[in-house]
């Protein structure tokens, strides 16, 4: 995974303010993994392109993630502190940190005489789907799209013939699959010890830190700028540690 320079993040902030999530996320893996080809991150299994999110994250702003949750049971507010490989499923497949190219990726469940083949969900897929308000619908179009192969005591059958407990063991098969798509932290109130669990996702997170970047980044540019007289391009350029200390003489002189 190739590490990005404060120009190159700036810019995928800039563009991605005006893209959905999904393509977000491959404008972000595109840009860390210049040698795979676009088509093959967007066919990724959403668990897989969350496991390097992941380790753009970390590659990017370190290990150690930070985050507020609010107990809903009594509203109190939760600090959360965790690492990266606490919530890894496992390694990135690929020794090298690429994709590992196309798997195969066939699941079957069989269960009272229904047969169904299917593959786990992309990109491509949760961009087909982004333009759907109701979360059945969405469910059902995305589950035409992953099913291969249905059959009802050997009679093909549609996605939306398929029983509610056929539907459950394919969503359950795909959990297990692929188990960094559904991140789950389990928490513990202190004040009411009420315990939950909160959906962790790994490119919402990410894109907040980006955007909390890019503007404390945008403002020192300015403040360089201003005091100074330098172009963008030369104050990105320059080492963090150079630019805060430029930054605390232009303080210090204001």
């Amino acid at each position: 995974m190739r590490p990005l320079s404060a120009p190159q993040l700036l810019s995928l902030w800039e563009y991605g303010l005006v893209q959905p999530p999904w393509q977000r996320a491959l404008s972000l893996l595109a840009a860390a993994l210049p040698d795979s080809p676009l088509e093959e991150l967007a066919n990724l299994p959403l668990g897989q392109r969350d496991a390097y999110l992941l380790a753009l994250r970390e590659n990017l702003f370190g290990p150690r993630l930070t985050s507020l949750a609010a107990c809903p049971a009594c509203g109190e507010q939760l600090e959360l502190s965790f690492s990266v490989a606490d919530i890894q499923s496992g390694s990135l497949p690929g020794s090298d940190g690429e994709p590992a190219g196309e798997q195969d990726g066939l699941l079957t469940v069989s269960s009272d005489g229904y047969q169904v083949s299917f593959r786990l969900p992309n990109s491509l897929d949760l961009a087909e789907i982004a333009g759907l308000s109701e979360p059945e619908q969405a469910r059902l179009y995305l589950l035409e799209r992953c099913l291969i192969s249905a059959e009802d005591k050997g009679a093909v059958c549609a996605a939306a013939d398929l029983p509610a407990p056929v539907t459950r063991l394919i969503a359950e098969r795909m959990a297990s699959a692929d188990p960094q798509g559904d991140v789950q932290i389990a928490l513990t109130c202190p004040s009411c010890s009420h315990q939950w669990q909160v959906a962790f996702d790994p490119l919402s997170f990410l894109w907040v830190e980006i955007s909390a970047w890019s503007q404390r980044i945008l403002r020192e540019v300015h403040l360089l700028a201003q005091a100074y007289g330098w172009r963008e391009t030369d104050i990105l350029a320059l080492s963090p540690r150079r630019r805060q200390a430029y930054l605390q003489m232009v303080m210090g002189s204001s």
